[in-house]
């Protein structure tokens, strides 16, 4: 059987999200929008695989097959006679559920692969003694053909996403380096266009020089269209010696299905701002413009308190290796007014508690733009994952210019992060019972600090296309330095073209030091609902686990190539860092040896320590972070955050060591059953299933009703015909077109 850290565990938790009475609650018009966007975001979702792993999109085909045909329950009879024990057979919906759930066979979650727990000849017999293969054959057999090796094979380059020899990712060819990525970051910037919703392809042509392909995600190709933005970039560029393609059409079929129903959701639109919002993403989605998805986003930022909130397009950048890439996802939620008023109540108190943050009123932005932020109860997250709590959208310019939202997940932090007493690890036992009552309530108060005042904080000096400066160079004085700003931004660098690989967890990394470091003020607690011992409490448990985080976090570090696969993860850990140095037994980290015998380890976080020796380490660190980049200055950025991230077996921690422990110990991230949506005449119903792989499974056989095999279709044909820009697969399956 292959290592643990590449399986899911067959008894992996699995919830179900609850938003049946949120949808109850809305209107017949409300529950036609909130259906159509969902099918827009579903359909979009698909395009994820096609951005992870090559066989990513046949592995899916093959799957959804075999469920059509025969049910998780009809299946297993199957399975067991043809000698898979019950151990095996759950063992494979586990990972069938875990391909749905990460939209790919990579764990969205750490970028890790993932493989079967079983032996590969007895899933073979499996899958083409299947009803789907008595239907179809050739069909069925090629798709096994294709992807069945790599379904299984966890040879070193596989292992993880990455670039070049670190790993595999289908944003870049094959052949494509990090200096490739940095060329063409160069060549986009230097054209003034994003990469949010690109990747890139390299050949080497008879001359012997590379040619760069940009390919931009559009349902148009490349024949002319009267739609002059883009056409203008639509060309072959020479750029350092190299030739550049700036291409479109990428995943255009699937991008057909989105747009059909944002046309459909326009029609049940509740403000102008939601029919304009709408119109720009249908403009973007179709001839694959950065800009009109930024219009798009003004109004979305606009659409105040909307009862059905959402949100679509190539937004985060965490799983390009380059930082500067986004992933396709697509949400739709529903208001929760309980804990929403909360949150209002820390938008109203924001522009007092930016006060409070440590670095000089120069540093931030000019005017606070008071935000949307909303808790929410999802009905569809499409995607690779489903985060906690989301600030978007990530454009630089409008974050800065015209504001943002904030939103938090609520149904889905109630049953993603519960946590069982005996499944704690790496707590002194007298922590574990008040962290089990006060991990969620302190949890909802990280999260709101992290994305309204972590995310929505800090100004990026900028010097525009016609030299103009957004800061007074003669007045400004960096802290660190005690001089005038030398470093800033140029018209056209954005914070993830800049920092790239570190971007993504810098920031993050920024934004939990603010929860932390905020949730100190009295103000924050009792807007929360906290006063006296309890909100002393709230603050205990919300250091400790930052602090256990930041232990648990060495399972996505990778010695082999010295680099981390999660940027939240990476963060943690770099918090922790900070926290040990600050010394004084604020906090250690003891190897021990568990009631099992094995290895084990405890953290010790003192809470009498946290106001006078963790608050001025933690505003240290914070106000360089900030003044870092504010100022652009990525050689100090990297210098700073890579040595913090940096994991050695030095003592007395032994980080590397520790590592082994971690592993030994890790419980593997919950998987998430989403509810379906279902027009039924005139009227829309909510599919729910059971908190269970099969339920899960079933809900994704139940996704595409209409055009199931036809998506399947599309997927492999699309992989295929890119399939030359990799090694495997390279051939077309029988019966694929």
């Amino acid at each position: 059987m292959a290592d643990t850290q590449y399986i899911l565990p067959s008894d992996i938790g699995v919830s179900s999200l609850d938003c049946r009475e949120a949808f109850r609650l809305l209107l017949p018009t409300e529950r036609l929008y909130a259906h159509h966007l969902s099918r827009a975001a579903w359909y979009g979702g698909l395009a994820v695989l096609l951005q992870t792993s090559p066989e990513a999109p046949y592995i899916y085909a093959l799957l959804s097959r075999l469920f059509r045909a025969q049910d998780p329950d009809q299946l297993r009879q199957h399975a067991l006679a043809e000698g898979l024990t019950e151990e095996e057979y759950q063992a494979f919906l586990v990972y069938t559920a875990g391909v749905y759930s990460n939209m790919g066979n990579y764990k969205s979650f750490g970028d890790t692969k993932f493989v079967p727990n079983l032996p590969k000849e007895k899933l073979e017999r499996v899958i083409l003694g299947s009803k789907a293969a008595e239907q179809h054959p050739e069909e069925v057999g090629g798709l096994w053909q294709t992807c069945g090796e790599l379904m299984f094979s966890l040879e070193s380059r596989l292992r993880h996403l990455g670039l070049g020899k670190e790993g595999i990712t289908t944003y870049f060819s094959g052949n494509c380096t990090m200096e490739d990525a940095k060329l063409a970051q160069d060549f986009l910037d230097s054209q003034n266009l994003s990469a949010y919703n690109t990747r890139l392809f390299k050949e080497i042509g008879q001359d012997g020089k590379p040619c760069y392909e940009v390919r931009l995600a559009s349902v148009l190709s490349t024949e002319p269209i009267l739609d002059s933005e883009m056409n203008s970039k639509l060309k072959s560029y020479e750029f350092q010696g190299s030739n550049f393609r700036v291409t479109r059409g990428d995943y255009a079929p699937i991008l057909q299905k989105v747009v059909e129903h944002l046309e459909k959701a326009k029609a049940y639109a509740a403000t102008s701002h939601q029919e304009q919002m709408l119109a720009q993403y249908i403009e973007s989605f179709t001839h694959g413009s950065i800009e009109a998805h930024k219009k798009g986003s003004r109004f979305w930022i606009q659409d105040k308190a909307p009862i059905v909130e959402s949100y679509i397009g190539f937004i985060e950048s965490y799983r390009d290796p380059f930082g500067s890439r986004g992933e396709f996802e697509g949400f739709v939620a529903m208001v929760n007014k309980a804990m929403s008023a909360k949150f209002e109540w820390l938008v109203a108190s924001a522009e007092q508690l930016l006060k409070e943050l440590p670095w000089p009123p120069a540093f931030e932005k000019d005017k606070f733009l008071t935000p949307d932020f909303t808790s929410l109860d999802v009905l569809t997250f499409a995607g690779s994952g489903i985060p906690a709590g989301i600030n978007i959208p990530n454009y630089d310019d409008l974050r800065q210019t015209e504001g943002f939202k904030n939103v938090s997940l609520g149904n889905v932090l109630a049953v993603a992060y519960a946590t069982q007493r005996e499944k704690l690890t790496f707590l002194e036992e007298e922590d574990k019972d008040l962290y089990i009552r006060w991990k969620g309530p302190s949890f909802d108060v990280q999260v709101g600090l992290h994305e309204l005042l972590g995310h929505g904080s800090g100004k990026l000096f900028v010097q525009d296309e016609k030299g103009a400066f957004n800061f007074d160079q003669e007045t400004v004085i960096n802290p660190e330095t005690g001089e005038q700003i030398q470093s800033w931004y140029r018209s056209g660098e954005t914070w993830d073209s800049k920092f790239s690989t570190i971007a993504s967890s810098y920031e993050e990394c920024r934004a939990e030091s603010v929860g932390l470091y905020l949730c100190l003020n009295p103000q924050v607690l009792e807007i929360f609902g906290f006063e006296g011992a309890d909100a002393e409490d709230v603050v205990y448990v919300n250091w400790l686990n930052m602090v256990r985080a930041g232990l648990l976090a060495l399972e996505f570090y990778t010695p082999e190539a010295s680099s981390w696969r999660q940027a939240h993860m990476q963060a943690r850990f770099v918090i922790l860092r900070v926290l040990l140095e600050a010394g004084e037994g604020l906090v250690t980290v003891t190897p021990t040896t568990g009631s099992d015998g094995r290895p084990d380890a405890q953290v010790h976080l003192d809470r009498n320590k946290i106001r006078t020796v963790g608050k001025p380490a933690l505003e240290r660190f914070l106000r360089r972070l900030q003044v870092l980049k504010s100022t652009g200055d990525v050689a100090g950025g990297r210098a700073l955050y890579e040595g913090y991230a940096a994991v050695t077996d030095a003592p007395p921690e032994c980080f590397l060591s520790l590592r082994d422990t971690v592993l030994l110990r890790k419980e593997a991230r919950k998987l998430i059953v989403q509810p379906n949506t279902r027009l039924e005449g005139s009227e829309v119903q909510l599919l729910e299933y059971e908190a269970s792989a099969a339920g899960l499974i079933r809900s994704f056989s139940e996704r595409f009703p209409e055009d199931g095999p036809e998506l399947e279709e599309i997927l492999t044909r699309l992989a295929t015909a890119d399939a030359r820009f990799w090694k495997c697969p390279s051939e077309t399956p029988s019966g694929q077109a």
